[in-house]
């Protein structure tokens, strides 16, 4: 299960805890602009927007989690279980595969109105990359500096939410996750005022009252609360370095420990890594489980203009100052 999150300061951030079980190694990928992108039921693209993401790249084909572009717009897929309904080949569209998703989007689009431009005539096909990696059940969260909207492949077609939060996790279907936030809203940072009886001398006792009945659990339905509450309420500096770490700590607000899902086995999700990516500056930050330190990528300090794509391993030892 896995949660996105955007958030402003002076800039714009976008990015998504990685809650799985398992790793497929992956890497912080940068696509240039002349690597050929190959797709199965449209015209490859030969030259387009320069992206970097995260992907696990199987045979040369970046297959990518989460990514933004050199335009400044970003994209993650996120799990999708029972709901992602792909289609058959459909005539007269263009069938993207699910893996295909987000280089198809973001090689060619530089904000949400590009992205809704395109939309109008893509079918998700039912295609999987390859006997071992069938295609994953997947909706996806697309950002630019002024909004961000959801897509889902559903057994009623393709729907496409303007996502007024900037937030997602995973099931239900996303109509269904932002109607539900009416049930929370009288939560409040400030302290609770007794609505309960004017007959009862109810205090407060602690700080943070007004917002109990904030779901902690690690539920998808309850982190997209909790994480719509924590970036909604979100204040920092303007700052690079404020305004990242701030992102981080929303994504600390549903992080998922290990031992606290059981996936069967020896077998614990947990939140393989964090990303945070600065959509002006076309950084992209990340942390891993064991890993607290946040490591940053410039895509800018590269040669955008190659056709290779360009790989950094993780860093997941943890980073220790010790400071005597």
């Amino acid at each position: 299960m896995c949660t996105a999150v955007t958030y402003s300061t002076k800039n714009h951030y976008f990015g998504r805890n990685l809650d799985l079980e398992y790793s497929y190694k992956e890497t912080i990928t940068i696509t240039p602009r002349n690597y050929e992108f190959k797709f199965r039921e449209v015209e490859n693209i030969h030259t387009h927007y320069a992206m970097i993401g995260m992907a696990y790249v199987a045979n040369n084909y970046p297959l990518y989690y989460d990514a933004i572009n050199e335009k400044g717009l970003g994209m993650a897929g996120l799990n999708f279980p029972k709901n992602a309904d792909y289609k058959d080949i459909a005539v007269g569209k263009n069938n993207i595969a699910p893996f295909e998703f987000i280089p198809y989007i973001l090689s060619q689009c530089s904000s949400i109105e590009d992205a809704k431009d395109l939309l109008k005539n893509i079918n998700i096909a039912n295609i999987n990359f390859s006997d071992g990696l069938p295609a994953s059940p997947l909706h996806w969260i697309i950002a630019d500096f002024k909004s961000s909207i959801t897509v889902e492949s559903v057994k009623d077609g393709l729907k496409i939410y303007d996502n007024p939060v900037g937030v997602l996790t995973n099931n239900p279907t996303f109509d269904i996750q932002l109607f539900n936030l009416n049930n929370y809203m009288s939560l409040s940072t400030e302290p609770p005022v007794n609505n309960f009886s004017k007959d009862l001398n109810l205090e407060t006792y602690s700080r943070g009252m007004g917002a109990m009945g904030l779901p902690g659990d690690l539920s998808s339905v309850s982190r997209f609360v909790k994480a719509t509450f924590t970036k909604m309420n979100s204040l920092s500096g303007d700052t690079e370095s404020e305004s990242i770490s701030q992102f981080f700590h929303i994504l600390e607000s549903v992080y998922q420990q290990r031992g606290c899902v059981h996936m069967g086995d020896d077998k614990y999700e947990i939140t393989i890594y964090s990303s945070c990516c600065n959509l002006d500056k076309r950084i992209y930050y990340y942390t891993t489980y064991e890993n607290s330190q946040i490591t940053g990528i410039d895509m800018y300090k590269e040669n955008l203009d190659c056709s290779e794509l360009i790989n950094y391993n993780l860093v997941k030892g943890q980073q220790i100052y010790m400071q005597n």
